[in-house]
């Protein structure tokens, strides 16, 4: 759909207006969309299915859930024009209304995964993780280089970084669960590493500088992102020229229950979904491979994604 006049029309409908405006800011489920509007699920998904008619909506399946945003790509005129409509109404009651359903929803993601990991801080090494293996574990540390600055995203209690410690300049752990941060720091004091710190974060707005590390980790953290991108795009900002991302992921899967058991928000990504990632944030040398297979159901693989910041 290109004209504007046709556009005008679509715009025109008070609820497909609102569904833009809110996929403006966040994609979102469609259980997401009735609780934040208020409406049913039959109405919202006739609305939705108009709005991907037009091309202004792009929608994706993940396990049960379907999830919609606003189509990447929609051109200058389209994207200005919805901008002013969702601006024209920005001040009315009901607007400000799905603004605060929408931070409340939010909210509610974080607070799911931040529950999960606070309740197994102290015991995340002695229960069971999907592709927490010594075996890809063992992958990624013969990739490092001593006497480094490293960045462990997502660290938890930073298992990982515990081992560093030993040999890097200085190992940053970033994580958003108080409780891990606070174990994490505890036993860096127990074991005498004092080159090993812990920051409370989010991966996808990560408490470091711009170019302030040499190598940036995320090990099985990556699927608990909101954003995946977001998060690879963080890690580039803060790796010096020439440092070095590696990604340890689950491959793409269909144990629909690790959102429950693991509070993922993936399950897992495909090869060419992890180098899409890279080499969209501006890493050279991206390179993807399955480090490990698990012997046992529902047979997790792990895949071992690697890139290069320009030297430049």
């Amino acid at each position: 759909m290109n004209a504007s006049w046709d556009l005008l029309k679509i715009l025109s409908d008070p609820t497909r207006l609102r569904l833009l405006t809110l996929l403006m800011r966040e994609e979102l489920a469609v259980a997401e969309l009735q609780e934040i509007l208020g409406l049913g699920q039959s109405r919202t998904s006739s609305q939705l299915a108009l709005l991907r008619q037009a091309n202004l909506v792009s929608d994706r399946r993940d396990g049960k859930k379907a999830f919609y945003s606003l189509r990447p790509g929609l051109p200058t005129k389209t994207l200005a024009l919805l901008r002013a409509a969702a601006e024209s109404v920005a001040e009315l009651p009901i607007l400000a209304e799905d603004r605060a359903n929408l931070d409340r929803i939010l909210q509610k993601r974080r607070r799911t995964q931040e529950q999960y990991f606070n309740l197994i801080a102290g015991r995340l090494g002695k229960n069971y993780c999907p592709g927490r293996s010594w075996e890809a574990i063992g992958h990624l540390a013969l990739r490092l280089t001593p006497a480094i600055d490293i960045a462990d995203l997502g660290a938890g209690e930073g298992l990982v970084s515990q081992l560093l410690a030993h040999r890097a300049r200085q190992v940053w752990c970033i994580d958003n669960s108080i409780k891990m941060v606070e174990v994490g720091t505890e036993l860096a004091r127990k074991n005498g590493l004092a080159n090993l710190a812990y920051k409370l974060g989010d991966i996808e707005n990560v408490p470091l500088a711009d170019r302030s590390v040499d190598l940036a980790i995320l090990s099985q953290a990556l699927h608990h992102a909101q954003h995946p991108q977001t998060a690879v795009n963080e890690a580039h900002r803060i790796l010096r020229p020439g440092g070095q991302l590696l990604v340890l992921d689950l491959n793409e899967h269909t144990f629909e229950k690790a959102r429950d058991l693991y509070a993922d928000v993936w399950l897992g990504f495909k090869e060419s979904a992890l180098h899409a990632f890279l080499k969209k944030a501006g890493f050279q040398k991206v390179e993807v491979n399955t480090v490990a297979r698990e012997s046992e159901e529902p047979r997790f693989e792990t895949l071992l994604a690697s890139g290069m910041k320009s030297e430049r």
